[in-house]
């Protein structure tokens, strides 16, 4: 079972950036795409970017498509979550899943292993 720790989270203002990160215990297996999802206060956990394997194919939502950038480092088990012109609205509990097999995932149900979160909190 693979592991995950995020950090990064903090306090922010809007305009302003932050850069998360993704931590996995042993070897990134292959195939493995990992992925961030965010929580807002109140709503339904929702998907926010994905990456594969190689990091050569990403998707991102809608909301966040031109400010954040995601990337992985396997040499350190790492994926990163870049976020710039951040916004109120980006305020949440931001989560960071695994998964292996075919496919990069875009659900929650799509990914086996999920870290505790880390909150992210933007003000205006």
């Amino acid at each position: 079972q693979v592991q995950l720790v995020e950090s990064g989270g903090g306090l922010v203002q809007a305009g302003g950036s932050l850069r998360l990160s993704c931590a996995a215990s042993g070897r990134t297996a292959n195939r493995e795409s990992r992925a961030w999802f965010r929580q807002p206060p109140g709503k339904d956990r929702e998907f926010v970017a994905v990456v594969s394997w190689s990091g050569g194919s990403t998707y991102y939502a809608d909301s966040v498509k031109g400010r954040f950038t995601i990337s992985r480092d396997n040499a350190k088990n790492t994926v990163y979550l870049q976020m710039n012109s951040l916004k109120p609205e980006d305020t949440a509990v931001y989560y960071c899943a695994a998964r292996v097999g075919y496919g990069l995932g875009s659900t929650v149900p799509d990914f086996g292993s999920w870290g505790q979160g880390t909150q992210v909190t933007v003000f205006s």
